[in-house]
């Protein structure tokens, strides 16, 4: 097995050292995951010579996950700490994320977010696929616990900047028509061993893409996430279930139609269904309460256009997570004050996050470490620096939030006269 890096260490004294020597901003290593039923579509900012640098057998690499405290479920061959991010520490040392945030607890997270949760409870990634992903769901919290995992309500936003192109098919399936039958999704699960396609994106809605837009998905949902990169703010998760046998151009291996089943109910076409929260698939109203525009925040509403810098909501409507875009200005800056701990991947530009330099990555080598990932303490958030070095490029970076975001409850977006599918 292929391990990405081989100076991970968990070593308490170094991670005091590593939060103390920013001022609580840690930069975080390039955490790559491959997929076997998917195929690169390389907009991701690795080398293009290290899309399969996992090895034979692994399938591409087509993700890539930010600050997350949990590993990827990849089959028998997943590498020890594969999905984990690591944060940077001197000489070299990387250090697990989650026992990073185990050691530090509130002091990173701050207080809330250590007594409700615990721990950090979602991550981010992107998702960048030449083809469509199958359609699957992602099992409720309810069905997920009957295997011991927590569920995975997930969020999309796609990025102008990491969209050079769209892929083969840049066009999304969410839930089913509102006159779909139970029996024709069950007679479409009975065809998925039978070879080829089951035909069962038939039965679903499609959308096509808009750049600079994203959609909220709940758990129980049936999605195929399409071609176009795609920043997805999730629950710490990685539990699914795939209801599609055919992507890619190949059969999808019927294993993953029974992933994160009971045993007891593997061939159970009634428990399949069961997965389902069948009224929020079919709702005919699904695209006005799921579709997410850019929303500016209230204080970037406040600071005004002259500012040099706008703050928006990009994903919002979930109680798991939420994530905003910062872009500042060529030779601007802003300081921005806030209660809760994040992450944050810089995707165009160069400058400042607190004291540590921060930069767009161009071309990773797989192993090699990049500028362009940290994660921010809560105490760090309260007065955070954001200085644009370029002048000529507008300095763009995504940050993701664990649930119960102040600044989100504060703004309520409830009713926002934005919320709507463009004409």
């Amino acid at each position: 097995m292929t391990e990405i890096y081989d100076t991970v260490r968990e070593d308490t004294g170094a991670m005091d050292v590593a939060l103390e020597r920013n001022g609580g901003i840690v930069r975080l290593a390039p955490a790559w995951v491959p997929r076997v039923f998917c195929t690169p579509g390389r907009r991701i900012r690795l080398h293009p010579d290290d899309y399969f640098a996992f090895g034979a057998g692994r399938g591409g690499i087509d993700e890539r996950w930010f600050a997350s405290a949990v590993r990827a479920e990849n089959g028998p061959d997943t590498t020890a700490h594969e999905g984990l991010s690591l944060v940077v520490g001197e000489n070299g040392v990387l250090l697990p994320f989650d026992a990073f945030v185990a050691h530090h607890g509130a002091d990173l997270l701050g207080q809330r977010l250590w007594d409700v949760h615990g721990g950090w409870p979602m991550y981010s990634k992107f998702f960048d696929n030449q083809q469509p992903l199958p359609f699957h769901l992602h099992q409720t919290e309810e069905k997920a616990a009957l295997v011991g995992k927590r569920s995975k309500p997930e969020a999309y936003f796609y990025p102008p900047e990491v969209n050079n192109h769209l892929g083969d098919q840049p066009i999304a399936y969410f839930g089913l028509r509102p006159d779909v039958t139970r029996d024709q999704v069950r007679d479409a699960l009975r065809r998925f061993g039978a070879g080829g396609d089951n035909r069962i994106t038939d039965l679903a809605v499609a959308y096509r893409l808009r750049l600079g837009t994203g959609w909220d998905v709940p758990a129980g949902i049936l999605h195929a996430p399409p071609s176009v990169c795609t920043y997805e703010p999730q629950a710490a998760s990685d539990v699914f279930s795939m209801w599609e046998s055919w992507s890619n151009n190949r059969e999808v291996p019927q294993d993953l139609l029974w992933k994160d089943v009971p045993a007891q109910h593997h061939g159970d076409l009634d428990f399949l269904m069961s997965l389902l929260e069948w009224d929020d698939n079919v709702d005919p109203n699904f695209a006005a309460k799921r579709f997410s525009p850019k929303i500016r925040t209230a204080r970037s509403v406040a600071a005004g256009d002259a500012a040099g810098w706008v703050e928006s909501w990009i994903t919002y409507r979930s109680p798991y997570f939420s994530a905003k875009e910062l872009r500042v200005a060529a030779g601007a800056e802003v300081t921005l004050r806030e209660d809760d701990a994040h992450g944050a991947i810089v995707i165009a530009g160069r400058g400042r996050m607190g004291g540590l330099p921060v930069a767009a990555a161009t071309a990773i080598r797989f192993g090699d470490l990049s500028e362009d990932e940290v994660f921010v303490s809560a105490q760090a958030a309260s007065a955070l620096r954001v200085v644009n070095d370029s002048s000529t490029e507008t300095l763009v970076i995504l940050r993701h939030y664990g649930p119960g975001n102040a600044e989100l409850a504060a703004d309520d977006l409830a009713g926002h006269g934005a919320l709507r599918m463009p004409d």
